[in-house]
């Protein structure tokens, strides 16, 4: 009997460790299929490629028993599980983005405080720009969103001499640097805070988060960071908080995304935005390919599988 398909969307000969026992194809998002997808057990999505090219598949594939992401978010593949029959494990990518994804947090801070943008524009004039600006020592920064990648941001913002850090998930728990406070705490948090990190995954007690009443309860000159997702943030609200000047902020994710050319975020005074670029970076291959060898070694050997965010089927399924 032939061995099972696993598509991978890197090309397999060149990944190190593959378990034996399963016929490895390279499938990126191109119109063919590598094989009949009815004999894929094992989907790696591709990726940052868009929904309709990942989302393809999903309806051919009836043998399918674990739909595995590149990325830390699932919310672009959930829409099509409902193809799926009953018992397939979705898993997402913890461990492969932190590094990246908490270095442009911070790249994004600290370039929103001092003034790098400025800097650049003044650069392309010719133009010495001199000025006090604020420091990231001494300010105090929330944290919303405190998963891995949170945790990795507040690796980092440790040696700023930080004066404190706020954390905030769904529910209280304690970590080794200090509480993580309950969602429902969250407005008595935001008024204190002088940098915002939002760092959630995008579901629907995520989704318009950060709204008007959320950005109103930040406090005056206050710096929004959102390496979420775009709809994690009311655009509408944070418009009208930045074209006041009351706020600023530093954008990895947008809605709409890819931001459409002539969108007021673009000209909107205090804004730095970056194009989706968390997670794409040269950290992203080396991890992506350990967590595929481990997976799969996972998976041949009837192990469990680490990272699973849900089984359809079931109560948190589709």
């Amino acid at each position: 009997m032939n061995a099972a398909d696993a598509w991978l969307p890197l090309p397999p000969e060149e990944i190190e460790g593959l378990p034996e026992g399963l016929n490895y194809r390279f499938w990126n998002g191109a119109a063919d299929f590598p094989a009949d997808p009815a004999d894929c057990v094992f989907y790696v999505v591709p990726y940052m490629k868009p929904a309709e090219v990942v989302l393809r598949p999903l309806s051919h594939l009836s043998s399918v028993q674990v739909v595995q992401t590149l990325s830390a978010g699932t919310d672009s593949v959930e829409p099509g599980l409902r193809h799926l029959r009953p018992g397939v494990r979705l898993c997402n990518a913890r461990g492969v983005h932190e590094a990246s994804t908490a270095e442009l947090t911070l790249t994004l801070v600290l370039a929103s405080l001092r003034g790098v943008p400025d800097f650049v524009r003044a650069q392309d004039r010719g133009e010495w720009l001199g000025g006090f600006r604020p420091a990231l020592a001494d300010k105090n920064v929330l944290i919303v969103g405190y998963g891995s990648i949170g945790a990795a941001i507040e690796d980092r913002l440790v040696p700023f001499e930080v004066a404190r850090v706020a954390r905030v998930a769904r529910s209280w728990r304690t970590t080794a640097r200090g509480p993580v406070h309950p969602i429902t705490e969250l407005p008595a948090l935001l008024p204190e805070a002088d940098v915002v990190i939002v760092s959630t995954p995008l579901n629907e007690h995520t989704l318009g988060l950060v709204d008007a009443e959320f950005l109103a309860r930040m406090k005056d000159g206050a710096l929004l960071v959102n390496v979420a997702r775009g709809p994690v943030v009311d655009t509408k609200a944070l418009l009208a908080e930045l074209e006041g000047g009351r706020l600023t902020a530093a954008l990895d994710v947008t809605d709409p995304e890819p931001l459409p050319q002539g969108h007021p975020l673009w000209t909107a005074p205090g804004v730095l935005v970056s194009p989706h670029v968390g997670g794409p970076t040269s950290a992203f291959r080396p991890r992506a390919e350990r967590l595929l060898v481990d997976q799969l070694g996972r998976f041949v050997n009837r192990r469990p599988l680490r990272n699973v965010i849900l089984t359809t089927g079931t109560a948190n399924g589709s």
